[in-house]
């Protein structure tokens, strides 16, 4: 077992799961403003096993998605290794998704800036990419705003998404060591 990393930002605090989390963590999966960019709405059994493999993964390296904390659940951030299914892997990706009251405070930004810095820093590593639905333009503000850089070539489609499905076409972003915005 390794000692769970927690970070801070100027606003932040990103930390490790708990069991008070699920509760919040199941409310923003079943918002379908805050799904709007995902195949589907995620019911509790779905909700409750994405927490569970987020303590595992804290568990384990003592890293992940990181619940992003401001006095309370406002979502989670953080670093995963690519699924080996998608034209990317093997990589790690860093990601982020928020409760709608969190929505529009640069907290996506500092958040994910503080991941990257983690995963540059501490872990070494070379480059980290985020993907997203083409529709996700608020998601790809903040990859733009990190200074990471789009190769439309590199754009795809999701296997785990249906065919015909309007979330279906993602595109990938990719950030190099050294490329971090300020």
């Amino acid at each position: 077992m390794t000692e769970p990393v927690v970070l801070r930002t100027q606003r932040l605090v990103l930390r490790p799961w708990t069991e008070a989390d699920r509760e919040p963590f199941a409310a923003m999966g079943a918002d379908p403003e805050v799904m709007r960019h995902f195949p589907g709405l995620l019911d509790r059994a779905a909700s409750d096993a994405f927490v569970d493999r987020c303590m595992q993964r804290f568990t384990d390296q003592g890293w992940g998605l990181w619940v992003v904390d401001r006095g309370g659940f406002l979502g989670f951030t953080g670093l995963s290794p690519v699924p080996p299914t998608l034209p990317c892997a093997p990589a790690v990706e860093v990601g982020w998704r928020l409760a709608r009251n969190a929505w529009g405070q640069g907290y996506a930004t500092e958040a994910g800036r503080a991941a990257l810095s983690y995963g540059f820093d501490v872990l070494g590593l070379d480059e980290i990419v985020s993907f997203t639905a083409t529709l996700n333009l608020p998601s790809i503000a903040v990859m733009q705003r990190l200074g990471m850089t789009r190769d439309p070539a590199e754009d795809f489609d999701h296997p785990g998404v249906p065919v015909g499905h309007p979330v279906r076409r993602h595109v990938l972003y990719r950030l190099r060591r050294g490329n971090l915005s300020a």
